[in-house]
């Protein structure tokens, strides 16, 4: 889901090794994108469910899987 990302810094592509900031911009989480920073920007604020009608296809539901993301 992408309802709760509010901005993408940098550009970086499908399965690449991101950094999850919080809203202070302190980092939390590193993870693997399940998207590119690009499809991100289409989808920011939207639920999973609005993916497939965006993009045009829908691989995952979330950015960031939780099986993919290391807490710090």
């Amino acid at each position: 889901m992408a309802a709760g990302i509010k901005k993408v810094n940098g550009n970086f592509k499908k399965g690449d090794h991101i950094k999850i900031l919080d809203n202070k911009r302190k980092e939390f989480a590193r993870g693997l994108s399940s998207f590119s920073s690009n499809e991100i920007n289409k989808i920011l604020g939207c639920h999973s469910n609005e993916i497939n009608k965006i993009l045009g296809y829908i691989s995952k539901s979330e950015v960031v899987h939780k099986d993919d993301m290391v807490k710090i």
